[in-house]
């Protein structure tokens, strides 16, 4: 009777022991899952998305107009305005893609007349992005995420909008490097990046500061202002400009925005001329 008892002792105890050595695995999170999806005229939106779901390994998807905008510039912009004016959504394609197995949309546009080009309301007015997480992307002449952003948020009132990238048509050159920084400061990406300081308070300009808003604006066609004040700080290779101007005389130029005040960001990187990087009205 006593062995018996002994061997029960020893089994509780070898059981114990293996139960103790056991470690739970916790499970992991399921990492969202992303798609990019973007309206390009030029490729230049086209190019920014491709390098966005490379660096990402994301799933992508181009919107595609039925009636392509394939005319001059002029009618282009002509097609815009009308479509702006009547409230006009142009006829896309379906979508390949299957929106409601994405966690992360990043979605890309040109911006025309201050928000995102008309296909890209389409699409919107389409799908459905409640509870997903938006990243908006674009390309423009002078400015526009942030309009656009705004634009976004009354669309899309049940989707988490997340700080967007923008970048000048002229700069594409700048771009990958940007959307590196842009996808890792953002948590998309692990590694390094530069955190930039705050602008410090403006002050009124000075001669050698005038002279680097006037050559960085130099022109281009649709900024004729004065910059009246300014605050600097590093980046790498150089300095960043934030600029506070106002429009000159529109008497003579009856094709420029209203007039009015602007922020305008340049930055001058190793030695060369400054050149500005967006415009926000």
């Amino acid at each position: 009777m006593k062995s018996f008892k002994l061997i029960l002792v020893v089994a509780a105890l070898t059981l114990t022991a293996v139960s103790c050595g056991q470690k739970k695995e916790t499970p992991k999170a399921e990492a969202p899952k992303m798609l990019v999806v973007y309206y390009s005229q030029t490729s230049h939106t086209k190019a920014v998305a491709e390098e966005i779901a490379k660096r990402l390994s994301a799933d992508i998807e181009e919107i595609i107009a039925v009636q392509p905008y394939d005319g001059d510039f002029q009618a282009t912009v002509e097609r815009g305005k009308q479509e702006r004016a009547e409230g006009i959504l142009p006829d896309i394609q379906p979508l390949t893609k299957d929106i409601t197995q994405y966690d992360v949309i990043f979605i890309g546009f040109p911006v025309w007349f201050g928000t995102y080009a008309p296909p890209v309301a389409t699409f919107l007015d389409q799908v459905d992005l409640s509870g997903k997480k938006i990243v908006p992307f674009c390309t423009f002449g002078s400015g526009g995420l942030e309009s656009s952003v705004k634009d976004l948020v009354v669309a899309e009132p049940n989707a988490e909008i997340l700080p967007g990238y923008g970048v000048r048509a002229a700069r594409m050159e700048a771009m990958p490097n940007e959307v590196d920084q842009f996808l890792k400061a953002n948590g998309f990406l692990e590694g390094d990046f530069v955190k930039l300081e705050e602008f410090p308070e403006q002050h009124p300009v000075n001669e050698e500061e005038a002279a680097v808003f006037n050559a960085a604006v130099d022109g281009y066609p649709m900024i004729h202002a004065e910059a009246k004040t300014v605050a600097t700080r590093a980046i790498p290779d150089g300095t960043e400009y934030l600029f506070t101007a106002v429009d000159l005389s529109r008497e003579c130029r009856p094709d420029m925005p209203p007039a009015g005040e602007m922020k305008v960001y340049v930055t001058v990187t190793n030695g060369a001329a400054p050149v500005f990087t967006k415009v926000i009205r």
